[in-house]
């Protein structure tokens, strides 16, 4: 019945207590996007059947050794730099050790004592959400191996091995919606740097939460799957705690699973000396050399905050969320960026988020840029036809695959109307100016608005084939 209650309080009435501050700090597992696993010759995998990619050392049989693949580090120093840490000149591999069946070593090779970077930070801002600003900093970040996943009664190897970051912050988090925004920040970060796919769903980043009140044992809860587990396990969380000393008990350090309503023990909390830390006596130490930092900052992107800044400024004037898919989706950036050069107007932003891709969604289509390419889009949207024409003609392209535009034209019968009809349009408005003596005499007397009626009149003569810009700019032309 506590349960239940406090799930249903955490879901639709979470507020703060004034009485008990909330801290909170994250662990997040990010899986690295490398072609092999971090000490062999396997192939990552996250959807071949089970245990189809693994290798000798992967199963842990006896005389097996592990070797650095440089791509992961390559990777790790990436995400270290981005996020502002002290990158070390000499890290070192240590063993972890514990039984569990996912783990076939009996130990994981992480980095506890000589970590790949140190002292970072990432600064939340009025782009993440003005109510959270604010910089959150990094304790660490670490490479290791991860493991291999359960399913029912079987054990799937195919993961075990495959690189890892760990990335630990300080316990600056003082409500939810710090905690949700960095994450949300960090997905895109690793995401548009290439570094990881940026999944939670599919366990690419595992999050977890170290959580406690006015400096109690802190609780740690494992494997989040979503932001929407991540927020509700957190105001639960709280509650409990906050119920547990209410009632006169204590909060004891220890790690607890969520099951979507409800914390549960999973176990007492281990410190360091439960696993047996020591050297991996078979991994040499990465040494590196000095200027690695400035290196790496020269080989990377432009950053997603700086490109945040840019996209929302003149020219583009990009509304945020906009921008933010862009970054998200580096294929659609880069078509964004060169469409804008070709076509430098103000409705270029239309174009890309309300024909474009919305005209990709209504024929069920992934946008592909093979199909419609940015050049092409800026030559359609340049054409001199009404807006409901070029609405057909990018339809038609999209739902035909067909990319050339003038066979697109020439199908839909508006080879025509490309050129813009200059002698039938004049002499249509020629026709209807003579059909319309009246409206020609209240707009020679000043009411200029009644040029409208004639355009109306105009656009219906032409089914909608010539853009009302053309005809309005004629009448005033011949009047």
């Amino acid at each position: 019945m506590l349960k239940r209650s406090l799930a249903t309080s955490a879901k639709q009435e979470f507020s703060y207590h004034s009485n008990y501050k909330f801290k909170c700090g994250l662990e997040i597992h990010t899986q690295l996007k490398t072609k092999y696993k971090l000490f062999s010759l396997s192939r990552t995998s996250f959807n071949e059947p089970s245990n189809t990619r693994i290798s000798y050392f992967d199963i842990g049989l006896p005389g097996t050794q592990p070797i650095l693949n440089p791509e992961a580090l390559y990777l790790a120093l990436r995400a270290s730099v981005a996020l502002n840490c002290d990158v070390q000149p000499i890290s070192k591999f240590d063993r972890k050790h514990y039984f569990y069946p996912d783990q076939p070593l009996g130990y994981q090779i992480t980095q506890q004592f000589h970590p790949l970077a140190k002292n970072g930070y990432l600064n939340l801002t009025k782009f993440d959400n003005t109510a959270v600003q604010g910089r959150i900093h990094i304790e660490r970040v670490h490479l290791e191996q991860d493991t291999g996943k359960k399913h029912g009664n079987e054990i799937d190897y195919n993961r075990a091995g495959t690189p890892l970051i760990e990335v630990v912050t300080k316990p600056d988090f003082e409500n939810i919606d710090q905690v949700l925004a960095f994450v949300k920040k960090y997905q895109l970060l690793v995401r548009y740097l290439n570094v990881c796919s940026g999944d939670l769903e599919t366990g690419a980043i595992r999050v977890d939460v170290n959580v406690n009140v006015n400096n109690h044992p802190r609780v740690e809860l494992k494997n989040l799957a979503t932001t929407g587990d991540i927020v509700r396990a957190l105001q639960y969380e709280y509650n409990r705690q906050i119920e547990v000393l209410e009632s006169g008990g204590r909060i004891e350090q220890q790690t607890r699973n969520w099951d979507g309503f409800s914390t549960n023990l999973a176990r007492t909390k281990e410190n360091a000396v439960d696993y047996r830390y020591f050297p991996d006596c078979e991994l040499p130490p990465i040494v590196l050399e000095e200027n690695i930092t400035e290196d790496i900052k020269s080989l990377m992107p432009e950053y997603p905050e700086d490109l945040l800044k840019r996209l929302t400024s003149k020219p583009h004037l990009l509304q945020l969320v906009d921008a933010k898919r862009l970054i998200a989706e580096p294929k659609l950036l880069h078509y964004y960026e060169t469409f804008f050069k070709l076509y430098n107007h103000p409705d270029a932003n239309k174009w890309i988020f309300q024909e474009m891709l919305t005209a990709f969604a209504k024929e069920n289509k992934t946008f592909d840029t093979n199909i419609v390419s940015s050049k092409t889009l800026a030559c359609l949207a340049n054409l001199n036809m009404s807006l409901v024409s070029k609405r057909l003609v990018l339809r038609y392209m999209i739902r035909n695959d067909e990319e050339c535009l003038k066979d697109a034209l020439k199908a839909l019968g508006l080879e025509e109307e490309q050129n813009g009809e200059s002698f039938s349009v004049e002499d249509l408005c020629r026709d209807i100016i003579n059909a319309n003596p009246k409206i020609i005499k209240r707009i020679q007397s000043g009411h200029i608005k009644a040029t409208e009626v004639l355009v109306g009149q105009a656009i219906k003569a032409t089914r909608g084939k010539v853009d009302a810009d053309t005809i309005r700019k004629k009448f005033v032309e011949l009047l």
